[in-house]
């Protein structure tokens, strides 16, 4: 399945958004101009639709409705979102879910649905508010999507939705996870049980997908030449790599001792390989890489997603020309995210008449969107040493 159109009304610090999707998407844009939080809507849905999760849930870790509502909703208060799936198939399903979140009109103005619709090829299968919501406002509290007992007709979309994963590494994590006080995050989006997680994985499954990482590291980072997964006599687990030396024994090494890079390499790399159909939204792979393979990591996801034999949906956010550097990177992959005064605007890059007219000149996209992710007040600069405009 696949997210095909996503739309917004008071989303955080966008007023309105309506982009249509491949299935990978790079989003790019200055600092603040809401790349995270842009990608934080399909976390949004996947903190409601997940096990145990909930509307209520998903509101109160984000600060409560009052820090999702766009500061410049005036008129019209109410928090909508509306994404377009595709369902594959020889007969091709197509759903759109809509959500509209508001405060109650009175008592304690508490959170509740406005309304919640799922469309299925154009027949209308759930309308709320229903009878029922009517006669006990209560219900309203909840959306049908997170019960199990109400989402029957639509499951399918629910479990895609409870799927989405979000992956973040921090290598301090995975190095020093018993270092870090405080409970551990629901799914774990930043690898602090990422051993953990290899440690419950079938032994075959993950020999292989350690095996298919190995064969990237090796390429990647010098002197590698084999990843395993180990435990130690206490049975805690740890990832064990061997190295060229200049001893006839090759040395090795345990995570503690990876550098940032290959660390968030083989997390990136590790995820790319889930058997999941759901979107894997990452935020700047780039950090700690090196520029060559930044360059490499496009080409490497395309690999890996053939490897898995499956068309997983990727979104994307960087600040890095160097990760849309590839040829095969089209304009309608590039998301563009521009800072308001009071609002961020969303637009894809093959909708920007600047940016086709220096396509059609034969400038690469990764030159033109340099002057993108950098402050307004540089862009004009940037065009004139670079596109002489």
């Amino acid at each position: 399945m696949m997210i095909k159109r996503l739309l917004l009304k008071n989303w955080k610090n966008f007023s309105s958004v309506d982009i249509s999707f491949q299935s990978r998407m790079f989003i790019v844009g200055p600092n603040a101009s809401g790349k995270s939080n842009f990608l934080d809507v399909f976390r949004f849905l996947h903190d409601i639709s997940k096990q145990g999760g909930s509307l209520f849930d998903a509101l109160e870790r984000r600060g409560g409705i009052s820090k999702l509502r766009c500061l410049a909703a005036r008129t019209n208060s109410q928090i909508e979102i509306e994404v377009h799936i595709e369902e594959p198939g020889e007969t091709p399903v197509n759903w759109i879910y809509r959500l509209g979140i508001n405060r109650q009109p009175h008592g304690k103005h508490d959170p509740c649905v406005s309304y919640e619709i799922v469309i299925k090829n154009g027949e209308t299968i759930l309308s709320r508010p229903d009878v029922d919501d009517l006669k006990d406002e209560t219900l309203l509290s909840q959306t049908h999507l997170e019960q199990t007992s109400a989402n029957g007709k639509f499951r399918v979309l629910a479990s895609f939705l409870s799927d989405i994963r979000y992956f973040h590494i921090v290598p301090q994590l995975i190095r020093h996870p018993q270092a870090f006080t405080g409970p551990n995050l629901p799914d774990d989006p930043y690898g602090r049980n990422f051993l953990e997680l290899l440690a419950k994985t079938p032994e075959n499954t993950r020999n292989s997908r350690l095996k298919n990482i190995e064969k990237r590291l090796r390429i990647l980072v010098p002197h590698l030449t084999e990843l395993s997964f180990t435990t130690d006599k206490f049975g805690i687990p740890h990832l064990e790599a061997r190295y060229e030396h200049w001893r006839p024994r090759a040395g090795k090494q345990q995570e503690e001792q990876f550098s940032d890079g290959t660390l968030r390499l083989i997390g990136l790399l590790w995820s790319l390989l889930e058997p999941r159909d759901a979107p894997l939204i990452l935020e700047e792979p780039e950090l700690s890489l090196n520029i060559a393979i930044v360059r490499e990591l496009p080409k490497i996801m395309y690999e890996l997603d053939k490897a898995t034999r499956r068309k997983r949906q990727v979104f994307i956010s960087t600040h890095s020309a160097d990760l849309i550097w590839d040829k095969s990177i089209s304009a309608e992959e590039v998301i563009i995210l521009k800072p308001g005064n009071e609002s961020s605007e969303a637009v894809l890059a093959s909708c920007n008449t600047e940016i086709r007219g220096l396509l059609e000149s034969g400038f690469p996209i990764s030159d033109i969107i340099l002057q993108y992710t950098a402050p307004e007040s540089m862009k004009q600069a940037y065009l004139e040493e670079f596109f002489h405009v």
